[in-house]
């Protein structure tokens, strides 16, 4: 039976990894697009929704940051980001097989993204469940 992950670097490795990648790419995403991706917004409502994308984008980062920080935080952190990263690779994985295949940095990261988003759930599953808490 696995040991629960109660404390060290190895807990929050996903977080740390996935903020680290994630604020960066946020501020690309709202003000430089085109600097590393073939994104090429021409109207406001484009250029909107990439300032949205970045506010969520940096709004999961400072959850994931607080959940490194306080043990409070940890599980429900580390459920958004689980959540966080399979979305958008299922999104992605999506657009491959409905778009075609993007370029090697969107391919990439949505490996990242599934390995990450496994490894959140692994973690999870190393968790001690809550005594009022039964597992189905």
């Amino acid at each position: 039976m696995s040991q629960p992950v109660t404390s060290g670097h190895l807990k929050h490795l996903h977080l740390a990894i996935t903020t680290a990648v994630v604020i960066p790419i946020a501020f690309m995403y709202g003000f430089y697009p085109n600097v590393l991706f073939d994104l090429r917004p021409t109207t406001t409502d484009e250029l909107n929704v990439y300032k949205a994308i970045m506010g969520l984008y940096i709004a999961f980062g400072g959850f994931w940051i607080l959940g490194m920080l306080l043990p409070r935080f940890w599980q429900p952190a580390t459920q958004s980001n689980m959540l966080f990263l399979f979305g958008l690779a299922a999104g992605r994985t999506l657009s491959m097989c409905v778009d075609g295949i993007p370029s090697v940095l969107f391919c990439l990261g949505t490996f990242g993204e599934y390995v990450l988003g496994f490894y959140a759930l692994y973690q999870l599953s190393r968790q001690p469940i809550h005594p009022d808490e039964k597992r189905h």
